[in-house]
C-alpha cells in the first residue's frame, strides 16, 4: 500500500478521510498547521481516533512552507497527494480577501511546487461548488462557464482548479479538481449551518437564518465524499474536474424541518435578510463522477443527521486497531 499525504488531514474532512486509509492499509502523512480559524482542540480531538497508529504521521506544517513540505515528500517517499487544506467559507472571505488569496492560492501553488520537485505526480484536489456562482442552469455541469464567482473563496478555489492544469500541462503532474457540494456529518466545522443549527435546537437557543429559507443546497454526507476521493486516488490519470455532491437539493426551510424531526425539538428561528456571497442554489450534475469513479452517493439526509446527532449524544467511537 502507497503513502499518502493529506493537506489539511486533521480537519473535518481530512479526518474522515484518514481514517479509511489507514483501514485499506495505507501510510498516511497528515500536514496541519492546527490554525485558529476555529477551536485547534476540534482538531485533535478529530484525530485521537488514529494518533498512535504505526503508519500515521502527523506534522505541524503550514503548506506555504515549501521547502518543508518538499522535505517531507521525499523523506517519506509520498506516492500521491490529497490537498483539502484551506481557509474556508464564503462570508469570512469577504471580510479577508488576502488572506484567503494567501493560504488558497500561494498554498496551492506551493504544494505543486514542492510535488514537482519532489517528483510526486499524483494529486487530488478539494475544490468547491462555490465556483459554479449563481449560475441558475441546474444541475451543475463541469462543462458551465464558471467565470463570475460571487466571493473571494469562489475565486481562490477557480484560480486553484487552473493552477493545477497549468501544472498538469507544464509539468505532468497528473490531477482530479473535485467540485464538493456542501458536506456535512460528525465532526463538521462549528461554524457551518447543519452543526450551527443542530447544537442552538438540542440547546434549546435561538438561530439566525439568513433569508426565507427557500435557498437551496446540495448536502453530502462526508461518507460519500470520502469515497469519491478514494476512488480519485485509484483512478487520476491526466486532468479532470468532477463534480462531488448528492444529486439532491433541499430547501433551507426543509433541512430546518429534517433537523427538528430528528431531534425531536422546535427550532427556534431568528430570521435576518440575505448576506453578500450567498448563492440561491447548489446541485450537483455527478453523471460524469459516476461514469469515471463509479461514484455513487448512498446517504440520504435523515441518516446522515441522525448519525451526527448520535455522535453530539458522545456515542461511542471504535478507535482504530493498531
Amino acid at each position: 500500500m502507497g503513502t499518502i499525504l493529506v493537506t489539511g488531514g486533521a480537519g473535518f474532512i481530512g479526518s474522515h478521510l484518514t481514517k479509511r486509509l489507514l483501514l485499506e492499509g495505507h501510510t498516511v502523512v497528515c500536514v496541519d498547521n492546527f490554525t485558529y480559524t476555529y477551536d485547534p482542540f476540534v482538531k485533535w480531538d478529530h484525530i485521537n481516533a488514529f494518533r498512535n497508529h504505526p503508519q500515521y504521521h502527523l506534522l505541524s506544517i503550514d503548506i506555504r512552507e515549501k521547502t518543508a513540505l518538499q522535505k517531507v515528500m521525499e523523506d517519506y517517499q509520498v506516492e500521491a497527494v490529497v490537498h483539502l487544506a484551506a481557509l474556508a467559507g464564503v462570508r469570512p472571505s469577504i471580510q479577508n480577501p488576502s488572506a484567503y488569496v494567501d493560504v488558497n492560492i500561494g498554498g496551492t501553488l506551493s504544494v505543486l511546487e514542492s510535488m514537482r520537485y519532489a517528483g510526486v505526480r499524483k494529486l487530488v484536489f478539494a475544490s468547491s461548488s462555490s465556483v459554479y456562482g449563481d449560475d441558475s442552469r441546474a444541475p451543475f455541469q463541469e462543462t458551465a462557464e464558471v467565470n463570475q464567482p460571487v466571493s473571494p473563496y469562489a475565486l481562490t478555489k477557480r484560480a486553484g482548479e487552473m493552477l493545477c492544469e497549468n501544472y498538469f500541462r507544464l509539468h505532468g503532474i497528473e490531477t482530479y479538481c473535485l467540485r464538493l457540494f456542501t458536506v456535512y456529518g460528525p465532526g463538521q466545522r462549528p461554524e457551518m449551518a447543519i452543526s450551527y443549527f443542530l447544537r442552538n435546537i438540542l440547546a434549546g437557543t435561538p438561530m439566525d437564518v439568513f433569508g426565507d429559507g427557500t435557498s437551496a443546497r446540495d448536502y453530502t454526507y462526508v461518507e460519500d465524499i470520502v469515497a469519491g476521493i478514494l476512488a480519485s486516488l485509484d483512478a487520476v490519470r491526466g486532468f479532470e474536474i468532477l463534480n462531488l455532491g448528492s444529486a439532491r437539493i433541499i430547501s433551507l426551510n426543509e433541512l430546518i424541518g429534517t433537523l427538528e424531526e430528528v431531534t425531536e425539538r422546535t427550532a427556534l428561528v431568528n430570521r435576518l435578510s440575505d448576506q453578500p456571497g450567498d448563492v440561491r442554489l447548489t446541485h450537483a450534475d455527478i453523471t460524469k463522477a459516476r461514469r469515471i469513479l463509479g461514484y455513487q452517493p448512498a446517504t440520504s439526509l435523515h441518516q446522515g443527521l441522525n448519525t451526527m446527532l448520535e455522535a453530539l449524544n458522545h456515542a461511542p467511537i471504535n478507535a482504530l486497531p493498531v
